[in-house]
């Protein structure tokens, strides 16, 4: 969410970032929500002033009735009655304004980074800088879901009869791989200075809201009957969350943390041939990394961050590339963001293994997470990157090591 500031100076700015989103629909919204935060703030003025004729008449009754004329004072109470209606109407009006310039706002896409660049969806994103050789061996590779199969690794009948389509059981030597790598990926951000943390795994409206569109929210997140909690879809959603409404010590800045949690999906789409196995399923895995810092030092952490998937992913010499999200694939809290893609010797193409962002200071915006400085508060910054993503990426991990050799899961 935007400052409404800039609202009410540079309306050209922002639909033109509108443009370059492509979202020439939202372009009316602007000029809307101008116009009802003016009726807010003229209500406001009208309000204020009714309040200090209010208080003012309040302060000549006490004197009249000392003065014996009290026929005036209960005049000047029914004017004061009458005043506090009008008082109560004002503030409905504006409580009903302000509800509407929020849900406006709430849609308005924030502000993009001028590197940014402009393109309607993912297939102008933009390749910045490959890390390793993407090679094909001379050997057949199997599919992922055909490896684990093999060594008896996963159980998704079973699992259908427990809980439905997209669930699965891990067995054997498949769910040791599965712990192996959450294990190998929580003390890499732990070396690289990240505080570990298990989040909760249920967040209310509210924060669900201060971290994602509306959009994202109807396509990802389950709801929890009958209570006002949802199931993460992520753990960055708690991880931001736990510092909502907080005024943070600048000392205490930057917050890094790295976080495990389950994942719940809706996870709706295609389930083609490619996506059998471990991909579209309803639950999984992840581990990730947040970071809350000052406005000012936002684009240095993005790029280490990203940097750290490249790093995680070159230890096991998997060839990866690092892609830059244009305007068009961009979240609309996304300040910038860019995907690391992981090379498959088997699809012979790059696959999405990481998506590091900037929010700005959106998400702090619409949470309250803030800072004290000289001049008074102001809102932080926040930053995700997923470190890696398990179930529905240990197929990823199978299918992308590069094997100079038939290994004993390919030959099992």
């Amino acid at each position: 969410m935007i400052d409404i500031k800039l609202i009410r100076e540079n309306r050209d700015l922002v639909k033109e970032n509108i443009k370059k989103k492509f979202q020439d629909e939202k372009l009316p919204l602007v000029d809307e929500v101008y116009e009802l935060d003016k009726k807010v703030r003229e209500v406001q003025v009208k309000a204020d002033g009714l309040k200090a004729d209010k208080n003012k008449l309040s302060g000549e009754i006490g004197k009249l009735m000392k003065d014996g004329k009290k026929d005036e004072a209960e005049k000047i109470k029914a004017e004061i009655a009458k005043t506090a209606d009008e008082i109560v109407k004002l503030e409905q009006e504006q409580e009903e304004l302000s509800t509407k310039v929020k849900d406006i706002m709430m849609v308005i896409p924030q502000i993009m980074d001028p590197s940014v660049p402009i393109g309607k969806d993912d297939s102008e994103n933009v390749e910045v800088e490959k890390f390793g050789d993407p090679v094909v061996p001379e050997y057949e590779i199997p599919y992922h879901a055909d490896i684990i199969e093999r060594v008896g690794g996963m159980d998704k009948t079973s699992a259908g009869r427990t809980s439905g389509e997209g669930f699965y059981y891990l067995l054997g030597d498949i769910a040791r791989l599965h712990e192996a790598m959450i294990a190998y990926a929580r003390d890499f951000m732990i070396d690289a200075g990240f505080t570990y943390a298990i989040p909760p795994f249920m967040i209310h409206s509210d924060v669900v809201t201060g971290v994602m569109s509306f959009p994202e929210m109807e396509a990802m997140m389950y709801k929890i009957e009958g209570e006002d909690l949802y199931l993460i879809g992520t753990s960055e959603h708690s991880m931001i969350g736990k510092f909502k409404d907080q005024i943070i010590k600048r000392e205490e800045l930057p917050i890094n943390m790295t976080s495990y949690s389950p994942c719940f999906r809706k996870e709706g789409g295609s389930h083609g041939l490619e996506e059998r196995g471990l991909y579209r399923v309803h639950q999984f895995e992840k581990q990730e990394m947040i970071v809350i810092c000052e406005p000012e030092e936002s684009m240095e952490w993005y790029e280490k961050m990203w940097k750290l998937t490249v790093q995680l992913f070159r230890n096991f010499d998997v060839p990866v590339r690092q892609l830059e999200c244009c305007s068009g694939d961009l979240a609309d809290l996304k300040v910038k963001s860019c995907d690391v893609e992981a090379w498959s010797p088997r699809q012979q193409k790059y696959f999405e293994v990481g998506s590091c962002s900037t929010l700005g200071d959106a998400q702090a915006r619409r949470l309250g997470i803030r800072a004290k400085g000289e001049k008074g508060t102001y809102y932080l910054h926040t930053l995700n990157n997923p470190v890696v993503g398990l179930c529905t990426q240990i197929g990823n991990w199978l299918k992308s090591l590069n094997f100079q050799a038939k290994s004993t899961l390919i030959s099992a």
